[in-house]
């Protein structure tokens, strides 16, 4: 995310990332480099698994990530927000929207890497090993 090029105040809306969730929150209280965020909807749903090490599924540790809850509030830097003027969605429904679309990510992705496995076989065939 993009600096927005000023401090937010204290009730003011913003678009804030967090543990690689995107989210609409409003500015509790800021010391000028960091703020508190009251979070109030979802755009992006955080990510599965170690992100030191995407996409392997092999970690020590595949950490499951739930996204932040309404209300809850999120200590950020300054910098990572930007601000928000459009509507807000209702929680809830953004949650499902956001949690329906990492779903289908991962599907859409699940079904890209079967494809490859199927293709690369068939050249393993063809190159005759």
């Amino acid at each position: 995310m993009q600096a927005s090029g000023r401090i937010q105040e204290p009730g003011e809306l913003v678009k804030v990332e967090y543990k690689s969730g995107r989210y609409i929150g409003r500015v509790v209280e800021t010391d000028g480099r960091r703020m508190v965020v009251s979070i109030l909807a979802v755009l992006k749903h955080p990510e599965q698994g170690n992100l030191h090490r995407r996409f392997d599924p092999d970690v020590p540790l595949f950490h499951e990530r739930r996204a932040l809850a309404y209300t809850e509030k999120a200590s950020v830097p300054v910098e990572d927000a930007q601000p928000y003027a459009g509507e807000v969605p209702e929680y809830k429904a953004s949650l499902k929207r956001a949690l329906e679309a990492e779903l289908a990510a991962l599907d859409r992705m699940k079904r890209w890497a079967e494809r490859g496995l199927e293709q690369l076989k068939g050249l393993q065939r063809d190159y005759g090993f």
